[in-house]
């Protein structure tokens, strides 16, 4: 099958369902590895109470997720996607294998030893996230809106559905024997197992469905170079280049600098999100907000609502009415959210479990709506190739708000006992 160029849609895209099915089960995958080191937070100040362990490993996981995506961002028009998002899922899923030997290895034991090892492993889910997030915003920047949003929303259900499992696995094994360690096994095993589902989603299925063949073919008429491999495993050979009457003008795209600049509010935007949310999320949670009547059970409380309520906020731009299309108004909300660090502290200091709980709902709930905002609005106007980088921008400039949020989560720590 050869490449034509059309840039009117079909009347009947088929698989588009299918498509959002898979693109949210890949954005489950893209965070569930990460998401699972998290929420066994519990376990790891178990092993390493005097290390920090959430603060340090995010703080470990961050520049490398940031220095990657940033090397891949620059480099984006001449990537492969296929190779480079394929690359992160086997990497997520070889490290999450990786993290439950160590744990066997080591017959569940802490020290400094096993505390390197699982920091390393988290540096390599910190390339993996480069690689499939970028890779898969970018890819999905130039088909329907429906298609991001479902990714993104399967990013907040890795969180969602690491925290039930990790509650499940707390009832199950909380009277047993090294309860809390079997649990643990438990949860990594099915995380492992998810992240091989997700290459093999990915490798064969994903590129044969009509809809994304008819999308990255668009893309490729309009000059992106990104797409051929995947337009070949769905048996498609890209000959735009070689096709009479071909306007050479169609493959001039803005540069990266450009992208910026016209989109400098939503890029601000994402990265001020994610400094708040970070800066807060999960460190704050484990280890500034005290005692309460759920006792170990509280962190893992905030913990689960924060992740139910940044997933289900990310259904409701599906809602025409209830979306956000106003740049000038992203901005104002994000402002607005800097108001929740006087909320929080206040509440840690003063304030019951109940207050908290709420607290936590709302900045998840605020950080899935605002994201998933800027990721469909962004996009729109643009030619595939400029659609596929500005994807990559986006992504370099929110990793960058977690990176940022991740080290000024560490003031939270100025003044107590054992810094």
């Amino acid at each position: 099958m050869t490449l034509s160029i059309h840039n009117e849609a079909p009347r009947r895209l088929e698989g588009k369902f299918q498509a959002m099915v898979v693109c949210f089960i890949l954005g489950l995958g893209s965070l569930v590895a990460w998401n699972s080191m998290l929420t066994v937070g519990d376990y790891y100040y178990t092993l390493f109470p005097r290390y920090h362990p959430l603060r340090v490993l995010t703080l470990v996981y961050q520049p490398f997720a940031l220095g990657t995506m940033a090397i891949l961002a620059y480099n984006e028009s001449r990537i492969n996607t296929r190779l480079r998002n394929l690359i992160g899922y086997s990497l997520f899923s070889v490290s999450t294998l990786l993290v439950l030997v160590l744990d066997l290895a080591t017959s569940g034991k802490g020290g400094m030893g096993p505390y390197i090892g699982v920091c390393v492993l988290s540096a390599c889910f910190g390339i993996a996230d480069a690689h499939v997030q970028g890779g898969m915003v970018g890819d999905l920047s130039f088909m329907c809106p429906e298609f991001i949003q479902s990714f993104l929303a399967g990013l907040a259900a890795s969180g969602a559905l690491a925290s039930g499992l990790r509650l499940l696995t707390k009832v199950g094994f909380e009277n047993s024997k090294n309860g809390l360690r079997k649990g643990t096994i438990l949860f990594f095993a099915i995380s492992t197992l998810f992240e091989f589902f997700c290459i093999i989603l990915y490798a064969f299925y994903f590129p044969k469905l009509s809809i994304v063949k008819y999308y990255r073919s668009k893309a490729a008429s309009e000059g992106s170079k990104t797409v051929s491999a995947d337009l070949a495993a769905a048996g498609i050979h890209n000959e735009t280049n070689h096709q009479v009457g071909f306007d050479a003008k169609i493959q001039d795209r803005l540069s990266n600098k450009q992208l910026v600049l016209q989109n400098i509010d939503l890029a601000a935007a994402l990265f001020l999100i994610y400094v708040l949310t970070l800066s807060i999320f999960p460190g704050f949670l484990y280890e500034n907000t005290g005692s309460h009547q759920l006792g170990t059970w509280y962190p893992l409380v905030l913990i689960a609502m924060y992740n139910v309520l940044d997933l289900i906020s990310r259904y409701i731009p599906l809602i025409k009415c209830l979306t956000l299309e106003s740049r000038k108004g992203i901005l104002i909300a994000v402002l607005s959210r800097f108001l929740l660090i006087p909320a929080f502290y206040f509440t840690a200091k003063y304030g019951d479990q109940g207050w908290m709980i709420m607290l936590v709902s709302f900045l998840g709930l605020t950080n899935g709506y605002l994201t998933v905002c800027v990721f469909t609005i962004a996009p729109e106007g643009y030619k595939g190739p400029e659609q596929n980088a500005l994807g990559n921008l986006l992504v370099l400039f929110l990793l960058g708000g977690i990176f940022s949020g991740v080290a000024l989560d560490w003031l939270w720590l100025m003044g107590k006992s054992g810094f």
